[in-house]
């Protein structure tokens, strides 16, 4: 199996009680795990950006196929706040401009995450451009499309621009409960959720933090829905979780067209995750998972 990873890499700096740790961050996360979902024989593709001679992901990436990464003229740095009890702060700085996209890609690839971790990764014509020459399922997780910047580079929620020609290229659509608020101006979720599955779209995920995920999907003409709670476990990292869980949702759906089964997995994955109280345990997500 072949999969497509695309998105920036940054470098998060995340201030939490105070403290600021610095850490790979973005497509780094869904590489981790795509990384502890994959078999022997898959390959996974990584398209982004990285400054030459740039270290800091190599202890993941160097196990994928970097054919489409491209140089980056720097880092962009993802300044994180994190609170206890709201939505973290976000201030973007270094950022980069849209990824180059060839005319075709030359894999056949089994399916093609996209993640927009800073929302400036491509604009809609590329993802249509995409849509048009590939055949698989595309995945795309909203994240920071979600999100302005304003003149102090602060993320800020709003609605997302060219909103109909982003979702009607996409399979599959990942947002968390803050994030679909910017796809509608409906306030009832089963409203906004028809709205958005009106495109096209397969399956609409809206992951819940410490409370699961739920997933909606079109059963002839009703909506119908999938909730999974979230596991029991206590929360020591908030960090990349919801990367995680879309690439091993991604990779198990593409094995395995089972709804139930692929959330299952990726809530698993999500939940250890925030499991985990130093960077250095996302190396043994696979076995943990697994």
């Amino acid at each position: 199996m072949k999969i497509l990873l695309v998105g920036h890499s940054v470098e998060d700096h995340i201030i939490k009680d105070g403290v600021e740790v610095i850490q790979p961050g973005g497509l780094y996360y869904s590489a981790i795990g795509a990384a502890s979902a994959k078999e022997d024989e898959d390959e996974i593709f990584i398209h982004t950006a990285i400054k030459k001679n740039y270290k800091l992901f190599d202890d993941v990436y160097s196990a994928f196929n970097k054919k489409f990464v491209e140089d980056g003229a720097n880092v962009p740095e993802v300044h994180l706040t994190i609170h206890p009890d709201k939505e973290r702060e976000e201030r973007y700085s270094n950022l980069l401009a849209k990824l180059h996209f060839p005319h075709d890609y030359d894999e056949k690839f089994d399916g093609i995450l996209v993640n927009m971790i800073t929302g400036f990764e491509m604009e809609p014509v590329d993802l249509q451009k995409i849509r048009d020459r590939f055949n698989g399922l595309i995945y795309l997780d909203l994240h920071s499309l979600a999100r302005g910047i304003n003149e102090k580079m602060e993320r800020i929620f709003r609605p997302v621009p060219q909103k109909d020609e982003w979702l009607r290229c996409v399979d599959i659509l990942q947002v968390n409960e803050n994030e679909i608020l910017t796809l509608s101006g409906k306030k009832n979720i089963i409203e906004t959720a028809k709205e958005i599955i009106a495109f096209g779209i397969k399956i609409l995920l809206v992951t819940k933090g410490e409370y699961g995920v739920r997933a909606y999907y079109k059963n002839g003409d009703e909506i119908e829905s999938i909730y999974i709670s979230a596991e029991k476990i206590i929360v020591k990292n908030k960090i990349g979780c919801g990367d995680i869980f879309g690439a091993v949702f991604f990779y198990n759906y593409i094995n395995e067209p089972n709804l139930m089964n692929a959330l299952q997995m990726a809530n698993r994955a999500a939940s250890i995750a925030v499991s985990y109280d130093k960077f250095t345990m996302f190396k043994n997500l696979k076995n943990d998972v697994y």
